[in-house]
């Protein structure tokens, strides 16, 4: 954060640091005077925006990246400090203007802010916006949002939900936990859609209204399970609703999760006829048998969702994003795309695969949450006792697959045999042509060799 100034820290720098008095915790009540410390720093900087309007494009951009770490030192409930900020926000718009920044890049850097702003700051900041951008600027920023929206309208009709998915985060409506809603006397119970580095994104059972959860223990719940959180305060900070407390327990409850089943395609009749068994003369292998015997059935292919992705353009594929990341050594914003799937639609079933895959070499007691939270959501669309095909060469069913077999794979490190031989025996009746290579995995279930005796290295990518 620190620059310098002709071999020098900037001295309204250290007023910067002196102001937010890092370390110590702002309370509610303080706020007000904190935030009058501020202002008058502020009013410092203004005063360059004429005079020297790099320096003060410097010193506004210094103040913002402080701004966002000292939210976690201090209680906001009035909301002043979030309006500060969006003051901050406008006077980095004004030096911009004075320093002839360029307009497109000036409008990109502002949504991008408004794409990653976990708090809140940016909340409605495109009504104060409006009031300091010069014409140019003004004009730049509109057709970024109508691009924006264009190119979210050309995906609407094959994904749902891609609109929102291309719009600003912080420009999103979304309804929001009121202070009538909880009732801090007793635990409560939340639907946790994501988990970031400071807080989760939660909503209320049986409703669309959500919550930011901030507590000690945020990695010991995942996407899709139900956290039981003993309260201890409630707030609004820039216009979002948070809750402070201590997580008692989770647990995986999909029918309390209020979610509509993804939907089941009849692709027509498998008939084992087709099927490739082996040569001409082999035995067939035990787990085919039964199979075989059974004889022709339906063969369906469940609907994938993947927020904001546009099927015709294979490069828009969040999850692919997100594997190239991880790939290239970027874990942490690899994790952190699959998340925002989760929070945007927890049915999307590779999100729940992949964030599995992050912590299964090390931690395979959590990757079996996230493979678990798949399965039982994509189960929510099979009817009892199905008896059909989700075979591996539709598309779509990969995900579904992938969940059940990370989660079997899990079953069987954690020593769960009997629980690991029902999935594995599942998959192969889903899926015949064993892609997944199943077949030579299941007889060392059954004999209950221990995982680290195993032959083979299942592959759970």
């Amino acid at each position: 954060m620190t620059r310098k100034i002709r071999g020098r820290v900037d001295p309204i720098e250290r007023e910067i640091e002196a102001a937010l008095k890092p370390g110590a915790f702002i309370s509610d009540h303080a706020c007000y005077s904190f935030v009058s410390d501020l202002d008058a720093v502020a009013a410092k900087i203004g005063k360059l925006v004429a005079s020297d309007p790099s320096r003060a494009v410097t010193l506004y951009e210094a103040f913002l990246a402080a701004c966002y770490l000292k939210i976690e030192e201090l209680d906001d409930s009035s909301g002043s400090f979030g309006q500060f900020v969006d003051e901050l926000c406008c006077g980095w718009v004004k030096a911009r203007q004075a320093e002839g920044a360029a307009p497109d890049e000036t409008a990109a850097r502002l949504l991008e802010w408004m794409d990653k702003d976990e708090y809140g700051f940016c909340y409605d900041l495109e009504k104060d916006l409006v009031k300091v951008f010069d014409r140019a600027n003004l004009a730049a920023f509109v057709k970024q949002i109508r691009a924006r929206c264009d190119d979210a309208a050309k995906a609407a009709p094959r994904s749902e939900g891609s609109v929102k998915d291309h719009l600003p985060t912080r420009r999103r409506r979304q309804h929001k936990v009121a202070a009538t809603d909880l009732d801090l006397s007793q635990p409560i119970e939340l639907i946790v859609l994501s988990i970031k580095e400071r807080a989760a994104r939660c909503r209320l059972p049986e409703t669309d209204r959500v919550i930011s959860l901030r507590a000690s223990r945020l990695w010991d719940i995942v996407p899709g399970e139900i956290a039981v959180v003993k309260p201890r305060k409630q707030w609004n900070y820039a216009g979002h609703p948070y809750l402070s407390g201590e997580i008692e327990s989770a647990r995986l409850d999909v029918a309390a999760l209020g979610l509509t089943p993804l939907t089941l395609k009849d692709e027509g009749e498998w008939d084992h006829k087709d099927e490739y068994w082996g040569e001409e003369g082999e035995p067939v292998d035990g787990w085919a048998k039964p199979i075989i015997a059974r004889g022709p059935r339906r063969v369906y292919e469940m609907e994938q969702v993947v927020p904001g992705r546009d099927p015709d353009d294979f490069d828009s594929d969040p999850i692919c994003e997100s594997n190239d990341l991880k790939d290239a050594g970027d874990g942490v914003a690899a994790y952190q795309i699959l998340m925002e799937l989760c929070q945007a639609d927890l049915r999307c079933l590779d999100a729940h695969a992949h964030l599995g895959n992050f912590l299964f070499d090390h931690r395979p007691e959590d990757a079996i949450r996230h493979y678990e939270v798949g399965v039982r959501i994509g189960e929510l669309s099979l009817p009892p006792h199905f008896d059909g095909l989700l075979p591996w060469c539709l598309i779509d069913n990969r995900p579904f697959m992938r969940c059940l077999h990370g989660y079997g794979v899990c079953l069987w490190r954690l020593e769960r045999f009997e629980e690991a031989e029902r999935i594995f025996d599942r998959m192969l009746w889903l899926n015949p042509s064993d892609n997944q290579g199943v077949r030579f995995l299941i007889d060392e279930v059954r004999a209950r060799t221990a995982w680290e005796d195993r032959r083979e290295e299942p592959d759970v990518a």
